[in-house]
Order: structure tokens, then C-alpha cells, then sequence
């Protein structure tokens, strides 16, 4: 599983398509917790999504930060960095969680948000998860 998580990332920071796409089970389930809507099946959409960001950043890079191996699980935490084609910046941070099967990513849990630049202190995050926002 190791060497899957490194495929990926190599993938990733080669721009190569199909070596990512060879990562994935054909009928791969992706889901995002925090944005249910995004959630698809298969490995072609995998690979159209990522053939967009391709183009769109030709500068993207994954940093793999830290990642743990349990059976046929793998957490991974990553940074993602790029500059889009309206020289705006991606900065992205998060988990990812892969079923593995048969050697390739048969299903996803995505965990990845944009870093913040100017986010609330912790006091006010918590006071306005817990008590909602007062406009």
C-alpha cells in the first residue's frame, strides 16, 4: 500500500494521467463528507477531474505530509499547492482515506479544504460552530 501512496504522489507531481488514472479501481467510489454533492463513482471521473486541474495549474504540486497504513486503509495527509491560469494561488490542506483493493484505490474519503488566510481566532470558530453565527 505504501508504494500505491507514492504512485499517487508521484502521479500527482508528474502531471502524468494515466499513471494516476493506474492508481484507481474502475468502478472507484470518491466521497466528501463535508460536500456530499461532490461525491461520484468511477475512475474516469477521477481521471477527467484531475486532467482539469492538470491544465488549469501547470505548477501543481502534492506534499505528501504524513500518512498511516491499516489493512487495507491508508490516511494520508497532503498539502496541495498550484497557480491557476488567472495567476490566483491554490493552497490546499486535508486527509484523504483509501479503501485499497486488488493493489489500486477502490473507494476515497476527502478530507481537503483551502487554507485560510485570514480565518477567525479559535475562541471565535468555536463560539460560532456552537452558537451560529449573530448577524
Amino acid at each position: 500500500m505504501e508504494e500505491l501512496l507514492y504512485k499517487l504522489r508521484d502521479a500527482f507531481n508528474k502531471h502524468d494521467i494515466d499513471l494516476f488514472t493506474d492508481c484507481f479501481e474502475a468502478d472507484y467510489d470518491s466521497k466528501q463528507p463535508v460536500h456530499p454533492a461532490r461525491a461520484f463513482r468511477g475512475r474516469d471521473q477521477a481521471r477527467e477531474n484531475w486532467i482539469g486541474n492538470f491544465n488549469e495549474m501547470p505548477d501543481f504540486s502534492a506534499r505528501l505530509l504524513i500518512y498511516a497504513l491499516y489493512e487495507n486503509t491508508i490516511w494520508a495527509e497532503w498539502e496541495w499547492l498550484g497557480t491557476r491560469k488567472d495567476e490566483s494561488k491554490l493552497h490546499m490542506c486535508g486527509v484523504t482515506i483509501f479503501g485499497v483493493k486488488n493493489g489500486r484505490i477502490q473507494w476515497g474519503r476527502l478530507y481537503m479544504e483551502p487554507v485560510e488566510a485570514n480565518s477567525a481566532d479559535i475562541n471565535t470558530a468555536v463560539k460560532e460552530v456552537m452558537q451560529g453565527k449573530k448577524e
